[in-house]
Formats: C-alpha cells, sequence, structure tokens
C-alpha cells in the first residue's frame, strides 16, 4: 500500500494538486478518489482536514481516512469567532450552547477520549474554558456541574 497523506479543504478536494500528480501514477480513478473525499469531508467545510489515501497498487484499490481539525477550530467555527481568547479568565470571546457542543461532538466523537455523551460534552467544554468561551451563557466550569446534575439530559443522550 502506498499512502498519499494531503490537507484538503473539507469538502473542496480536486483532481487538480496535490492530489491528481500524487495519484495520478498510481492508476487509480481519481474521480472516485474526490468524490469520497469530498463526501467524507463536507461536515468540516470551511476548514483544512487531513486526509489519508491507502492505494493498492496492485488492485487499483483505495482506501480513504480523514483525520479531523482541531477541536478548538471545530468551537471557533461553531461561534464565528477568529481566536480564543489570550486571557480566559478575564476575556470572554464568545458562547456557545449546548446542540453547537453536541454538533462539534458529533463530529469529533472518533478522536475523544470520551465515548459517553455527557464526558464527551466535558471534554469540549473544558476546551471552551481554556479559550474563553462561556456555555449556555454561564462559564464553563458551571457548565460541567449542570451536566453532573442532569439538566442537559435531554441533549446529550448516549
Amino acid at each position: 500500500m502506498t499512502d498519499i497523506k494531503v490537507l484538503v479543504e473539507g469538502g473542496k478536494a480536486s483532481a487538480g494538486a496535490p492530489l491528481g500528480p500524487a495519484l495520478g501514477p498510481l492508476g487509480v480513478d481519481i474521480g472516485a478518489v474526490v468524490a469520497q473525499i469530498n463526501e467524507k469531508t463536507k461536515s468540516f467545510a470551511g476548514m483544512k482536514v487531513p486526509v489519508v489515501v491507502s492505494v493498492d497498487v496492485g488492485t487499483k484499490t483505495f482506501e480513504i481516512s480523514v483525520g479531523s481539525p482541531p477541536t478548538s477550530a471545530l468551537i471557533k467555527k461553531e461561534i464565528a469567532i477568529d481566536k480564543g481568547s489570550s486571557n480566559p479568565s478575564t476575556e470572554i470571546k464568545g458562547n456557545i450552547t449546548m446542540e453547537q457542543v453536541k454538533k462539534v461532538i458529533d463530529m469529533k466523537i472518533d478522536k475523544l477520549a470520551s465515548y459517553k455523551m455527557k464526558s464527551a460534552a466535558k471534554e469540549i467544554i473544558g476546551v471552551c474554558n481554556s479559550m474563553g468561551v462561556t456555555v449556555e451563557d454561564i462559564p464553563a466550569r458551571e457548565a460541567i456541574k449542570q451536566i453532573n446534575e442532569g439538566k442537559f439530559d435531554a441533549i446529550l443522550k448516549d
């Protein structure tokens, strides 16, 4: 297997550089590779996503593995901010709803240490805390307490 590692914009891979020139000599169907990459990365639109295309040169078959952008990048995209706070204890850069936290979890679930929805939410909220982002208009640590108390059970179902 030959691995081609590229960074593509979510949902916008093309047969041009860097994919086309790397895949052309291997004899695989570049259009099929691009279509699969775009399908698998469409939820990351507007962000650069690491992709590995593993090609079996003998059979001309391929497998596509899609990485995930950093959690902070997903949060920034979700709440439309350019960057996190340089001093999160005093500077609030934005607010995220629990529905948006769930959306980030859905994009990152395979890469998180948690496999249960509540603990995954706490992981995402921990990143929010370090970025100066409130959750449901309250400090991130308070949101974690409310998760423990069951306040968001309807949203954070396993």
